[in-house]
């Protein structure tokens, strides 16, 4: 049986796009380190790739990147990590290095305690704020596969007719009116598994059973899904409770505890307080659900500006998911018209990525054009997560630009007043939905605009910005330029490529130098020597200037310093070892002794020269290669490295 040094669970609410997403990107960073990892997915199929017993008594560390319940007590005295699945997603290499070199990272235990040994470190093993989310989504992550079954079943029922399941109606028909049964039993179980899997997520087996009946009595005394949540939390907390009231009782009595005693007062306990408390949360529930009606005819504009910023503020997080529920709490009311909105706001930002990759494909990197092209069948779907890589590029810029499309599309389905009786679907559910063509004319408006924008802040970026993109693989951090050039030859560039412009000539070894404007004297000098460039003093100018921008240091003593000047008649890379190292402004703040420099003719708009920057940072991605430039003791063999 295969050993994994870290086992990782991802889970997301819906367990779509989310929970993969943070798979693929642990997965990746631990191969980027050759790390042996396997992640655990809690989709919305189930637990795939479920650890053994094994398998979690021999990894060396534990990271959970989820927002749902994935039974973390199975981790009892292992060393976690546990943050929410978004971090998964955009930290990934971070996690990867915390749970394999931070000896600060807890120990984590079921009881609840943690040998964390600062604030900072016992937030890993979730905050509060976190618990009560993941606690939350359990219940949500349950529920909508309930919701979107029954809400679809009800919306197919009305094709004959939207009085077809009454018999008094002359518009009846029994296949409707089955159709319309079986949805309103499922719409009816939101409450109820809902409060149940919130419960669950707290107090185990235990809670499951009190939050049941809690949410059916937060249900029949009409609370709607604030009751459901509310109940979760009560019933889940009873739980725990009892628990820890009857701990000293004799381990014999194990089974009656969980059989009798803690059914029988946790469901009295419980439903009692639900239902006196039932009559202020119905109030408040009818009273925040008759708002949201009346906005939508009073400001619908508002409405959809409002609904538009908190679908595309987090795509598939929690702000997205509080407009999502109410909406399919009015659908549960019979309220059609705000859900249109909703879709609306959360199938333009995917389909935004993919007009905006058309607008600019030279913006975007081949993996990214992909990407939007995929959005725009996720898109269609109803599945926004697809659009979070491109929001995460740019947030400060990009998120806003969602926002405008999303509010957009969502404005003007409120105005035109598009009634979508189906909680998810996207447009498979276009036959279900009153003005399908103008509905779809909407989103695609707010998707164009939302593209256009994206594509305009792509272009910029990638035209004038230099970035910054660290590596932790072998801890070696590469300074690369944005990818404004075609991808399709990036992507296949090759490392020989590098030959074009590396010969032994252009390295030396056991170079003395004091300092770094020393040393960037000494290249500029040398590239003057060797006929590249005619005019050492302007490179060297150069030089300095491009390091006045950000220090060109990275990690384990390299450093790529660039320039780029008229002077420099064509493209050359520069290697050079020092005799003893110097200081440089490095990520790990230790001295440099290995140069990588790159010269650049003025007429070179980002093309050639980001090739042979993209080749060598792939190189230097590996830690087996820098070990061997370190070691390398002549030119050959340094040659022959960056030609293989």
């Amino acid at each position: 049986m295969a050993k994994y040094r870290v086992i990782a669970a991802t889970g997301c609410p819906t367990g779509i796009a989310h929970t993969y997403m943070a798979q693929e990107a642990l997965e990746e960073a631990a191969k980027k380190r050759g790390v042996s990892i396997k992640v655990e997915t809690h989709g919305q199929s189930g637990v795939e790739h479920a650890f053994t017993k094994d398998e979690i008594a021999q990894a060396d560390g534990v990271i959970i990147a989820a927002d749902k319940d994935v039974n973390i007590d199975r981790f009892d005295g292992k060393r976690m990590i546990n943050v929410s699945v978004t971090k998964g997603m955009k930290e990934p290499d971070e996690l990867i290095e915390k749970i394999l070199n931070d000896k600060n990272v807890p120990v984590y235990h079921s009881s609840g305690s943690t040998n964390a040994s600062s604030t900072e470190e016992a937030e890993l093993t979730g905050s509060f704020w976190h618990k009560m989310y993941v606690y939350l989504m359990n219940g949500v992550s349950h529920m909508l596969p309930l919701v979107v079954a029954g809400g679809v079943l009800t919306a197919v029922s009305f094709f004959w007719g939207i009085n077809s399941a009454d018999p008094k109606s002359a518009e009846y028909n029994a296949l409707a009116a089955l159709l319309n049964t079986i949805g309103g039993f499922a719409m009816n179980l939101m409450v109820p598994v809902l409060c149940a899997y919130i419960a669950e997520a707290i107090g185990k087996r235990t809670g499951l059973v009190i939050g049941f009946v809690t949410g059916m009595i937060a249900y029949t005394n009409g609370t709607g899904f604030l009751g459901g949540i509310v109940g979760g939390f009560l019933a889940g907390y009873i739980a725990v409770l009892l628990a820890k009231l009857f701990k000293k009782l004799p381990k014999s009595l194990d089974g009656l505890k969980s059989i009798f005693i803690f059914p029988v007062l946790g469901v009295l306990i419980s439903g009692s307080i639900m239902w006196y408390m039932s009559v202020p949360m119905k109030d408040l529930n009818q009273g925040m659900m008759s708002f949201l009606k009346s906005m939508e005819n009073t400001s619908p504009i508002l409405l959809g500006l409002i609904v538009g910023i908190m679908c595309a503020s987090d795509m598939g997080g929690p702000i997205n998911k509080a407009a999502y529920l109410t909406g399919t709490a009015l659908l549960a009311q019979g309220n059609y018209f705000f859900m249109a909105g909703v879709s609306a706001a959360c199938i333009a930002p995917p389909l935004a990525t993919g007009f905006a990759v058309l607008f600019n494909k030279k913006a975007y990197t081949a993996k990214e054009r992909s990407a939007g092209y995929v959005n725009f069948l996720l898109g269609s779907t109803h599945i926004t997560e697809g659009a979070i890589p491109f929001a995460a590029k740019n947030p400060l810029l990009n998120i806003p630009t969602f926002m405008i499309g999303s509010s957009i599309a969502a404005i003007l389905s409120y105005v035109t007043r598009i009634s979508v009786p189906a909680p998810h679907g996207g447009f498979i559910v276009l036959p279900l939905v009153n003005k399908p063509f103008l509905w779809v004319l909407w989103i695609v408006i707010g998707a164009l605009v939302s593209g256009f924008l994206l594509s305009i802040i792509a272009g910029r970026q990638s035209k004038h910005d230099t970035v910054v993109m660290t590596t932790t693989a072998g801890n070696v951090t590469v300074d690369t330029i944005s990818n404004s050039e075609d991808d399709s030859k990036k992507d296949t560039h090759d490392n020989n490529d590098l030959g074009k412009i590396l010969n032994k000539d252009n390295i030396e070894l056991d170079v003395e130098a004091n300092s770094r404007d020393e040393l960037l004297q000494y290249l500029a000098d040398f590239s003057k020597k060797l006929g590249y460039a005619t005019d050492s003093k302007s490179v060297y100018e150069k030089y300095l200037a491009r390091e006045a921008e950000s220090s060109t240091g990275m990690e384990k003593g390299i450093a790529i310093p660039h320039a780029q000047d008229k002077t420099i008649k064509g493209s050359a890379m520069l290697i050079v070892k020092l005799a003893q190292p110097i200081k440089w402004k490095t990520f790990d703040n230790q001295p440099v002794d290995i140069i990588i420099s790159f010269l650049i003719p003025d007429e070179d708009k980002g093309n050639d020269h980001l090739e042979y920057l993209s080749s060598t940072s792939k190189l230097l991605m590996h830690s087996e290669f820098v070990d061997s430039l370190r070691k390398a003791k002549t030119k050959d063999e340094i040659l022959r490295l960056f030609q293989a």
